[in-house]
Order: structure tokens, then sequence, then C-alpha cells
């Protein structure tokens, strides 16, 4: 389970961070390749180590990230507005 309660699929577009309130949806943008994702935050990380942000294995796949595994990437929170834009595109 996630810390706010979901069950974890790492096929859905997740993602852990320290502080960022959970439910949170963020555009993660990877810093090399330049492709981006939107995920939800939905867990909590752990209080130490240099990640700033844990992805499900389908975000990381979709940022051409699995390979190596970590990235420099890019954070930005999205307000409701651009949520609901973006999910009515869907």
């Amino acid at each position: 389970r996630t810390a706010n309660g979901e069950r974890y699929d790492p096929n859905d577009m997740t993602a852990a961070h320290r502080r960022i309130k959970l439910g949170t949806y963020v555009r993660v943008t990877h810093l090399r390749n330049k492709r981006s994702v939107v995920v939800k935050v939905n867990d909590r990380m752990p209080p130490h180590g240099r990640a700033i942000i844990d992805l499900s294995t389908s975000a990381a796949r979709k940022l051409g990230m699995i390979r190596a595994g970590i990235a420099k990437v890019r954070i930005e929170a999205l307000t409701k507005a651009e949520v609901e834009e973006l999910l009515a595109a869907q």
C-alpha cells in the first residue's frame, strides 16, 4: 500500500516524494532527452538519500530511464485547471 492507501501498481503513472502533498499531480521532465510525464504523488520516500522523486515503473519507462535507474529531472506542480485539461484530452 502507498502512503495515501492506494495499492501500488507499477503500470500506473504515480510517484513518491518526501514533501509534495499527496494527491498532487506533477510534470516530471527528463533533462537530457526532454521527455516528460504527468504523475500523481501517492506515496512518501524515506527522509534520506539523494533522489528527489521515485517514479513508478511505467513513468520511468516513458521517460527513458529504466536502464540507468536515475536521471536529472525537473518537477513542476500542476494546477487543478491543468490537470482537468489533461484528463479531458485523454
